[in-house]
């Protein structure tokens, strides 16, 4: 009986993880380009604005922009991703564990 319940309940919870991990991923994304909305410009920087938390992934060039002003640092890029991606996952994880307490 036990591990007819157990069989039943393993796709479920692959199933549960996937979601999280997707949620997780989705909203470490939203995050980065939302904080590229936020100048993270250091102060003695001049000539350069920097958007991104908490590493700088988009720079404006204001002196000297060349042909186009954007430049992306794809590394910091995927490092802010990463980081926004973990805090949402304990969010999740948070709030997995307060429902299952609550039932």
């Amino acid at each position: 009986m036990l591990s007819e319940r157990k069989a039943r309940l393993e796709p479920e919870l692959c199933v549960m993880k996937a979601r999280s991990v997707l949620i997780a991923v989705a909203g470490g994304v939203l995050l980065t380009l939302l904080t590229g909305l936020l100048s993270n410009t250091p102060e003695m920087m001049v000539g350069a604005t920097h958007y991104g938390y908490p590493l700088a992934w988009l720079i404006r060039m204001i002196v000297a922009p060349q042909y186009f002003p954007w430049v992306v640092d794809y590394i910091s890029l995927l490092a802010d991703i990463v980081f926004w991606s973990i805090i949402v996952g304990i969010a999740v994880l948070a709030v997995g564990v307060a429902r299952k307490r609550a039932v």
